[in-house]
């Protein structure tokens, strides 16, 4: 029962972001600052009135209690936010009493428009995307774990741990010849610079909406990023390594060039999908094809079409033929309309949800992990980024990367090129012996290797006055 519940929960929308729940706020406020001026602004400030009537925004409140939520409450619920993540608590505190969740964001300070509240009178849980979103900025906010800071704490950690889950971004396949997405020389900066396509937005290129519209826009320039001759990396020989040390419990790659089979790693999730197969976007076909099917097509800059959807169209012109008496040679046909879709790679666009098995995987790895190895990837890109939140916070998180991670805490940072710092990590665990001298170089709790870039730390050492990253 308990894992169906987290299951479910997990299945809740995610598409609502940060930027979407300050807009309702902004909504929210609009609404009260009208109720004023209409001389309504004792009600327009009395969260449990505008519960019960849903004519208005809900608010924070300095009551004790409200609707049945203690400060005691909000100490247990933030505990568990601490300790078992988001899922675990909506399980203990939200599932079995729906109608909690209003007075919850009320008390978390979250102010909501009329409409949704209206909304929420008959289906309480309609507002769980939002405390789900609550609950990940409250965890983002992460504390760093003041016990690790060093090199040598890595290769502990390394040493002891037996249940490693990697998070994987384009970084550890840069030196394959395949370029990342978000640095100066990047996907996006080549697309942004390239006129022909004349994108409003870079992320465009991969967007659902987008490419059903125009899918040749896609296929002009899939073939700058298919997989064809690319080997992997020494960072991905690096995770296979911790894999035949039986110490990988889950990669979770969000890179699409399927370079972790080539590696040879087998406890593999891909996030966002790759060309390794390869599905008809025609909702009543769905045809599912092997990506080698569309290769040609790929290297070809060709949109694919699916060839079940043309045998239908073909035989759905024959029987009209043959109902009107004409020939198969006649060419007075009318247009037939049925529809054709194109082939699109199973690669995860915007618009999309991720595979079901990505939070199957989270729920099982998270009541396992002892070290979490965050490699390549800044953690820009929702939902993937959201998965140190659904991990216990006392689980220790090293970055491997060429620039730092400010948003949410790490414990250990080594900056550089992944590639040199795994053969580094490796020979000093013994596993290799590269031949190279390096000495990274320490500044706060962060350790600078060839390839690695801290100047985000000299611009947020501005901002701050002089206060420390971890900070």
């Amino acid at each position: 029962m308990e894992s169906t519940q987290l299951e479910w929960l997990a299945a809740v929308d995610d598409d609502l972001d940060s930027e979407h729940l300050d807009w309702l706020e902004e909504q929210a406020e609009r609404e009260m600052l009208a109720k004023e001026e209409h001389g309504e602004a004792e009600k327009a400030s009395d969260p449990t009135a505008l519960v019960d009537s849903a004519e208005g925004p809900v608010g924070g409140s300095s009551d004790d209690e409200q609707d049945g939520v203690s400060d005691s409450d909000i100490v247990a619920i933030l505990d568990d936010l601490e300790t078992v993540g988001i899922l675990e608590t909506l399980r203990r505190h939200v599932v079995r009493t729906p109608e909690r969740i209003v007075p919850l964001l009320a008390a978390f300070g979250i102010i909501l428009p009329g409409s949704m509240l209206s909304e929420a009178r008959d289906d309480p849980l309609v507002l769980l995307p939002l405390l789900k979103m609550v609950f990940t900025r409250i965890l983002r906010q992460r504390k760093k774990l003041p016990q690790y800071n060093t090199v040598d704490d890595v290769l502990e950690l390394l040493r002891n741990s037996r249940r490693i889950v990697l998070l994987c971004g384009a970084g550890i396949s840069v030196s394959c010849g395949i370029p990342d997405f978000r640095s100066r020389d990047g996907i996006y900066a080549q697309l942004a610079a390239d006129e022909k396509y004349e994108l409003d937005d870079p992320s465009d290129m991969f967007d659902k909406e987008y490419f059903l519209r125009d899918p040749s826009m896609f296929f002009s320039f899939a073939k700058a990023i298919y997989p064809a001759n690319f080997e992997p990396s020494r960072s991905h020989r690096f995770i296979r390594e911790l894999e035949e040390h039986n110490k990988l419990l889950r990669m979770y790659s969000q890179n699409i060039d399927t370079l972790e089979q080539k590696a040879g790693i087998e406890r593999v999730l891909q996030c966002h999908g790759s060309f390794a197969t390869a599905t008809c976007t025609e909702p009543s076909c769905r045809y599912h094809v092997d990506g080698e099917q569309i290769r040609d097509a790929i290297m070809e800059q060709r949109v694919p079409h699916c060839p079940r959807c043309q045998e239908r169209q073909e035989a759905t012109v024959r029987a009209a033929k043959r109902r009107k008496g004409w020939d198969d040679d006649n060419d007075d046909d009318d247009e037939d309309e049925t529809p054709v879709g194109v082939l699109k790679p199973d690669i995860t666009f915007f618009g999309e949800k991720l595979p079901d098995a990505f939070d199957r995987a989270v729920f099982a790895d998270r009541e396992q992990v002892d070290l979490i190895i965050v490699m390549g990837t800044s953690l820009k890109v929702a939902p993937v980024s959201d998965l140190l939140t659904h991990m216990p916070p006392t689980t220790p998180v090293v970055l491997i990367n060429r620039t730092p991670i400010t948003h949410m805490a790490m414990d250990v940072m080594l900056l550089g090129d992944s590639d040199v710092i795994v053969d580094y990590l490796s020979d000093r665990l013994g596993w290799t012996q590269s031949g190279k001298c390096i000495e990274p170089q320490s500044t706060i709790h962060a350790w600078l290797f060839p390839g690695g870039d801290t100047s985000v730390f000299d611009h947020k050492s501005d901002d701050d006055n002089g206060e420390s990253q971890e900070e």
